[in-house]
C-alpha cells in the first residue's frame, strides 16, 4: 500500500481500534497462483502475539481453509470511515483556486500467515465469542445457547476457523493532514453539515489533526 509518510499511521491502539469498530476484513490470500477474496468478520485477539491474533471462520464448504497459500502472508483489509471531500470547502480555494477534489479514508491492513482450525471446542467458543460481542448492545441479547443443541452442532459440522497472527500491521489515515489548517477546519465544517453516514466519523478523523490556539481549545 502506498502511504506518504504524512498519511501513516502508527499506534497500535488506534489500528485495533479500527479493526474492532469494522470487523469485515477483506481476506486476500493467494491460491493455485491467484489471488483468493473472502469478506468475513473478524475478532481481534490484541493481547495474543507481537501485533495481535484475528481469528475467523468459514464455511467447510469455501476451499480457501484448503488452498491458502502457506508460504506467502495473506492480507486482511479493514475499511473504517470514509468519503469524498469537495474543494469548495477550502478556504484556500477562494482565495487562489489551486485545489482539487480528493478522497478520505482510514484504512488497515494485516499480514500474516493463516491457520486452519478443525477443533469442535475452539470453533463453539469462536461463534459464542463472535456472537455476544455483536449482540452486546441489544437490550435483549441472542445467545448460542438459545438455539436447540443438536442444530449448533450441526452448524459447527459445516465450518471452519481461522487463524491469523498479525506480523505486520500497516495504517493509512488519509485525512487532510496536507491541508492548510483553515482547509481542514473548513473539512470539519463541510462534513458534519452534509449529513452521510461515514461523515461524524471522518469528521473526527481530520479535526483529530488540526491546530487550535488555547483560545479555541
Amino acid at each position: 500500500m502506498y502511504i506518504p509518510k504524512h498519511h501513516e499511521e502508527n499506534d497500535t491502539a488506534i489500528l485495533h481500534g479500527l479493526i474492532k469498530a469494522h470487523p469485515l476484513g477483506t481476506w486476500v490470500t493467494q491460491s493455485d497462483g491467484e489471488l483468493v477474496l473472502n469478506h468475513v468478520p473478524f475478532l481481534l485477539q490484541p493481547e495474543r502475539g507481537t501485533q495481535g491474533t484475528l481469528i475467523c471462520h468459514v464455511a467447510r464448504a469455501n476451499t480457501v481453509w484448503q488452498s491458502f497459500s502457506a508460504s506467502q502472508r495473506s492480507v486482511v483489509s479493514f475499511q473504517g470511515a470514509e468519503g469524498y471531500i469537495t474543494p469548495s470547502w477550502y478556504p484556500t480555494k477562494q482565495a487562489h483556486g489551486k485545489a482539487v477534489p480528493t478522497w478520505n479514508y482510514a484504512v488497515v491492513h494485516a499480514h500474516g500467515f493463516p491457520r486452519a482450525i478443525e477443533d469442535r471446542d475452539w470453533l463453539l467458543a469462536h461463534v459464542s465469542q463472535l456472537t455476544d460481542t455483536h449482540e452486546a448492545s441489544r437490550s435483549q441479547p441472542w445467545h448460542v445457547t438459545d438455539a436447540p443443541a443438536a442444530y449448533i452442532e450441526r452448524m459447527l459440522e459445516m465450518i471452519v476457523g481461522i487463524e491469523i497472527p498479525i506480523d505486520v500491521l500497516i495504517g493509512k489515515w488519509k485525512v487532510s493532514q496536507n491541508r492548510p489548517n483553515a482547509d481542514k477546519i473548513g473539512v470539519v465544517a463541510g462534513l458534519t453539515s452534509r449529513g452521510r453516514t461515514d461523515d461524524p466519523a471522518m469528521a473526527t478523523l481530520v479535526d483529530r489533526f488540526v491546530s487550535r490556539t488555547p483560545e479555541e481549545q
